[in-house]
């Protein structure tokens, strides 16, 4: 059994992980891919580059959210 890693969450599946932050807030990243691709791709490339992190909520949900340390305008 070989599990697909995404570009954006790695190993956790794209519909667990809720963007927390700007106009698509409250999405999972998956609505996003299919909803506005280039949004997802920037997604992708900003996450290799360490702007934005995954984190386990206090109600189990995965959040994507911009890391505090990043120097990219939102």
């Amino acid at each position: 059994m070989s599990a697909h890693a995404s570009p954006v969450t790695g190993v956790i599946d794209e519909n667990l992980v809720i963007v927390d932050f700007g106009k698509y807030e409250g999405k999972t990243v998956q609505e996003i891919a299919d909803l506005d691709p280039s949004f997802y791709e920037r997604l992708a490339t900003e996450k290799e580059n360490g702007t934005f992190a995954i984190r386990r909520h206090r109600d189990k949900t995965f959040r994507l959210y911009v890391n505090p340390l990043s120097t990219m305008d939102h």
